[in-house]
């Protein structure tokens, strides 16, 4: 029997993560920088690529400055939304009578605008970084708690049941059998959670501050100023990115039995 071929160079390098949504993007600019040309779309409505691409070189220190603050934020409201949702979600999930007083008063908050009560938070924190990162953890935290929620509940009651059988303690059987089956609806959450959190800091830069990507997309609006409002969007989508892929790389070395399964099932399809 003739042994398989191995697979190319080029197509081991067209197979990879990381080319397929590349080569998306390029066909979107591509796109884009089209239709402003058949369409003659004038630069103060949409900015061609080349602009945004020329604010991006010739004022990329700015921009990096500026989102030191935005990036601060970001992190620390989404480690508040881990430190917080993750226990919260464990007493939901394991007790009847606080989950019938707590998750529909969680659900009823997400039906206010951040952007709504963000004002307060300046009123109450002044100009800081505190309002910053109390919006980003606001909107951080309501993913954390449904995932790690569905995930505890998702628990076998039979292996539940095997572990005490086995003279288990609560905290024994917690650690060897609801954590690890919960841990990849946690990730999902904390994956939603830490490109939330970018969002919340931005609308927390929004209604007070004079740093920050936020500022600099306030300031960019006022002054009709395009190509730098785009490009602080390219920089907001960037951060966003490397922080969805942190918190992946973190769930590949925490639970690498359920990446591994995951990745065969996406490769295989």
């Amino acid at each position: 029997m003739a042994e398989a071929k191995s697979p190319s160079g080029l197509s081991k390098v067209l197979n990879a993560a990381w080319v397929r949504p590349f080569l998306f993007l390029v066909v979107i600019v591509a796109a884009w920088d089209l239709a402003i040309r058949l369409f003659h779309i004038p630069a103060y409505q949409i900015p061609s690529p080349g602009d945004v691409v020329a604010v991006l070189w010739s004022d990329w220190p700015e921009l990096l400055r500026q989102s030191w603050p935005t990036t601060y934020a970001t992190i620390c409201g989404f480690l508040l939304s881990a430190l917080f949702g993750i226990p919260v979600a464990m007493l939901i999930a394991g007790s009847k009578t606080v989950e019938s007083y707590v998750y529909p008063l969680l659900v009823f908050s997400q039906s206010v605008p951040k952007i709504a009560i963000a004002p307060l938070f300046v009123v109450w924190f002044g100009f800081g970084i505190i309002p910053k990162v109390i919006s980003a953890f606001l909107l951080g935290f309501f993913p954390v708690v449904v995932s790690a929620v569905q995930g505890f509940k998702s628990v076998d009651p039979d292996m539940v049941d095997l572990a005490r059988a086995m003279q288990g303690s609560r905290f024994q059987v917690f650690r060897a059998v609801n954590l690890p089956h919960a841990m990849p609806a946690i990730f999902s959450g904390l994956k939603v959670s830490v490109t939330l959190a970018v969002v919340g800091a931005v609308v927390g830069e929004f209604v007070g501050s004079n740093s920050g990507i936020g500022y600099v997309m306030q300031r960019s609006i006022g002054t009709f100023d395009l190509p730098t409002m785009f490009a602080a969007l390219v920089i907001l989508a960037l951060l966003g990115v490397i922080l969805f892929w942190i918190v992946d790389r973190i769930e590949r070395l925490v639970i690498p039995w359920h990446v591994s399964q995951r990745d065969d099932i996406i490769f295989a399809s």
